[in-house]
C-alpha cells in the first residue's frame, strides 16, 4: 500500500504540520485514494519543514520539504495521481539509480542536499522513521532486543561491555559512562536510582527534545539497561515542562512498555524489577546540573550541592544514583545489539561514537545532525549545514551554549572531540552549535549569554550571583559606548575568580563566552571602546544612520516606513535622517530599493 508520512514533531507542527496532515486527509478522502496516512517525528532537517515522506507502491519513495496545506492538492494531483516528481519540493528520492540505501545513510536527490550523506545515525536512527506513539514500530526496528540480551548477562558483564564501547556522557562533562556505573554498582545500598536528565536548557539546543519526541522507547530501554547494571529498581525522567509533546510521547511510551512487560515487576520473567516515572521541571537552567536536579526531585529548591560526595555514592534521597542524559541513554541499546567494538570503531581514540548537534544560527540548513566524533567543525558547518546565508561570511560558532565558548572560523578545521574543543576555550557541552556571521556582534553575543547565566544563577554562591552581574554591567557599558580599555583586564580577572570559586558547573563555565570572545575577537571590543563603533552594526547606541545622496532615488519609501518620523522627505528630493528622532530600528534599510541608507 502507498503511504504518506508527515513530520509532526515540534518543528513540524510549528511550521504548519497539523494543517498539512489535515489537508492530506481531506484530499485522500476526496479522491477516494487507497493511501495510508501516518505521522512521524523530526528527521533533522528542521529548516525544510513541513516534511512529508511519500512511498508509492511499486514506484518510488520521496521526501518532500517546504510543504504547506496549499501545496497538498498539487502533490496529490501530480505526484500521487500522475507520477510526477515536483522538484521544488523534493529533498530525497529513494532509491536513486545504481545506489544502495542503508539505515544510516540517505543519498541526496540533488547535490544541494548533501546534508545527510556524511552523517552516521545511531541516536537518531529511528527519529523520522517510526511513529513514536506506536511501540510496534519500535519493536520492528530491534526495539527492546538489548533488554533480552542483558537479562542473560551478569550486571558486571553489562558494565564491562559499555566500558569497551568507550562511550562518555553526552550531557557536557564527557565522563566515562561505565566508570560512573561502576562507582554506583560497588556501593552497598538497599535502594538505588537511575535518573534521565532531560532538562535541556541551553538557548538554541533541542537535541534531547527531538529524541524524546521521535524515539522515546530507546531512552526507556537505555534506562532499563542502566538500572539492571547498577542494581536499581526505580528510575525518574526529569523533563522540563516546556516540552509538552515530549512529555506526551514519553507518557504513552511508558504505558506501552508496561503493557508489554518491559517495565514493572519481574520484567520478562527474569526476576528483575524496574519502573520509571516522569517528573516535570519548572524550567530552571541550573537544574541541568545533576545535584540541583536531584534537589528539585526531592521537592527542594533546585540548588547545587558541594561535591564530593558525588551522586553515584550519595544522590537522590541520599541513595546511590546514576544520572545520565537523554543522548547517552539512547546510545546504549545499539551498543548492546551491535557490539561495543562496532561502536568504538566510530570516532577518535579518546572520543568514541557519534555526537548529536542542534545546528542553529546564521547557517543555511538548520536542524539536527549526528556526526562521527572527529569530523571537523568546518565540514559540519559548511557541508552538512550548507554554509552561510545570503553569501555572508561566517566568522564564529558557539559550542556548548551559555557554558561554552566562541570558536573563530580560522579554527574550524579542528576535529570535534572533547579534548580538541576544550583546548579552544569552548566545551562540547550537550550539543548546541550556534553559527554566527559578519552581522553578529561578538560583544553582544557575549552579553547575551552572560545575561542568560546571570538570570539563571540560583544565587547560592557569591562568585556566580554577584560576579556574573558585575561582568554583565561591564559588557552593557561597552555595548553602550561607555567602556574603558581597562574593562577588558577586569573582565578577565573576574572570569578567573568566578571559575575558581563558583560552586557548580554553571558558575565555573559562565565566563567562557566572554573569555573566548576577548581572546579571538579582541579587535571588536577595542572598536566599541576606542572608536565608539560596532563593526557588525548591531549595538544600537553606537549606530548612526545616514542617506547616501548619490544612491537615493527620492522614492520616499523610507519616510513612509519610519514609525518614529525620523526621516524628512519631500517629493523629488533626497531623504534626510534626523538623528535625534532615529531609534535605530533598521526598517528604512530593509525597504530602501537602492541601498542608499548606511
Amino acid at each position: 500500500m502507498s503511504k504518506i508520512t508527515i513530520g509532526m514533531a515540534t518543528c513540524g507542527r510549528a511550521a504548519g504540520g497539523e494543517d498539512v496532515y489535515q489537508a492530506f486527509e481531506d484530499e485522500i478522502k476526496k479522491h477516494n485514494l487507497t493511501i495510508e496516512l501516518g505521522s512521524t517525528a523530526c528527521i533533522g532537517m528542521c529548516s525544510q519543514e513541513v516534511i512529508a515522506e511519500i512511498e508509492i507502491d511499486g514506484w518510488t519513495r520521496l521526501t518532500y520539504g517546504n510543504i504547506t496545506d496549499e501545496s497538498v492538492p498539487n502533490i496529490i494531483e501530480k505526484t500521487i495521481n500522475n507520477g510526477e516528481i515536483i522538484k521544488k519540493h523534493v529533498l530525497f528520492q529513494y532509491p536513486p539509480e545504481n545506489a544502495t540505501i542503508t539505515i544510516y545513510q540517505g543519498v541526496p536527490f540533488t547535490n544541494e542536499y548533501s546534508v545527510i550523506k556524511d552523517q552516521v545515525k545511531i541516536v537518531l536512527r529511528n527519529c523520522g522513521n517510526i511513529d513514536p506513539f506506536r511501540i510496534s514500530d519500535y519493536l520492528d526496528n530491534d526495539g527492546y532486543k538489548a533488554i533480552k540480551i542483558i537479562l542473560k548477562m551478569k550486571p558486571e558483564e553489562v558494565i564491562e561491555e559499555i566500558g569497551k564501547s568507550g562511550i562518555r556522557g553526552r550531557g557536557g562533562a564527557g565522563f566515562p559512562t561505565a566508570k560512573k556505573w561502576t562507582f554506583c554498582r560497588n556501593v552497598q545500598s538497599d535502594i538505588k536510582y537511575v535518573i534521565c536528565n532531560a532538562d535541556e536548557g541551553d538557548p538554541g539546543a533541542f537535541m534531547d527534545r527531538s529524541i524524546l519526541e521521535g524515539d522515546p522507547h530507546s531512552v526507556l530501554e537505555g534506562m532499563i539497561i542502566a538500572g539492571y547494571s547498577i542494581g536499581a529498581t526505580e528510575g525518574f525522567i526529569y523533563c522540563r515542562a516546556e516540552y509538552p509533546l515530549a512529555l506526551k510521547t514519553l507518557d504513552k511510551a511508558l504505558s506501552d512498555a508496561r503493557e508489554n512487560f518491559f517495565l514493572g515487576e519481574n520484567i520478562l520473567d527474569s526476576g528483575f524489577s524496574f519502573d520509571i516515572s516522569i517528573r516535570e521541571g519548572a524550567g530552571a537552567f541550573v537544574c541541568g546540573e545533576e545535584t540541583a536536579l536531584i534537589a528539585s526531585l526531592e521537592d527542594q529548591r533546585g540548588m547545587p550541592r558541594p561535591k564530593p560526595p558525588f551522586p553515584p555514592i550519595k544522590g537522590l534521597f541520599q541513595k546511590p544514583t546514576v544520572v545520565n542524559n537523554v543522548e547517552t541513554l539512547a546510545n546504549l541499546p545499539r551498543i548492546i545489539i551491535d557490539s561495543p567494538e562496532a561502536y568504538a570503531s566510530i570516532g577518535t581514540p579518546q572520543s568514541k561514537g557519534t555526537k548529536v548537534f542542534a545546528l542553529a544560527g546564521k547557517v543555511k540548513y538548520t536542524g539536527l545532525v549526528e556526526v562521527p566524533m572527529g569530523m571537523s567543525l568546518r565540514k559540519v558547518i559548511f557541508e552538512i549545514g550548507g554554509g552561510g546565508i545570503k553569501n555572508r561570511r561566517i566568522k564564529a560558532a558557539q559550542l556548548g551554549g551559555p557554558s561554552g565558548g566562541c570558536i573563530p572560523e580560522s579554527m574550524f578545521d579542528i576535529p570535534i572531540d572533547y579534548e580538541s574543543i576544550n583546548k579552544t576555550g569552548a566545551i562540547m557541552g550537550s550539543g548546541g552549535m550556534v553559527v554566527m556571521d559578519e552581522t553578529s556582534c561578538m560583544v553582544d553575543i557575549a552579553k547575551f549569554f552572560l545575561n542568560f547565566t546571570a538570570e539563571e544563577s540560583c544565587g547560592k554562591c557569591t562568585p556566580c550571583r554577584v560576579g556574573t552581574k558585575v561582568m554583565l554591567e561591564i559588557l552593557e557599558r561597552i555595548c553602550d559606548g561607555n567602556g574603558k580599555i581597562e574593562d577588558l583586564d577586569t573582565l578577565e580577572r573576574l572570569s578567573e575568580t568566578i571559575i575558581d570559586a563558583a560552586l557548580c558547573g554553571l558558575g565555573k563555565t559562565a565566563p567562557n563566552p566572554v573569555l573566548t570572545t576577548i581572546k579571538y575577537f579582541r579587535h571588536e571590543y577595542e572598536a566599541h571602546i576606542l572608536e565608539k563603533r560596532c563593526p557588525a552594526h548591531v549595538c544600537p547606541a553606537l549606530l548612526k544612520f545616514r542617506v547616501i545622496p548619490e544612491l537615493c532615488i527620492k522614492c520616499g519609501l523610507c519616510a513612509r516606513s519610519c514609525e518614529s518620523n525620523a526621516i524628512v522627505w519631500e517629493k523629488g528630493k533626497v531623504a534626510f535622517i534626523d538623528k535625534e528622532k532615529c531609534i535605530q530600528c533598521r526598517i528604512c534599510i530593509g525597504v530602501c530599493p537602492s541601498r542608499a541608507i548606511e
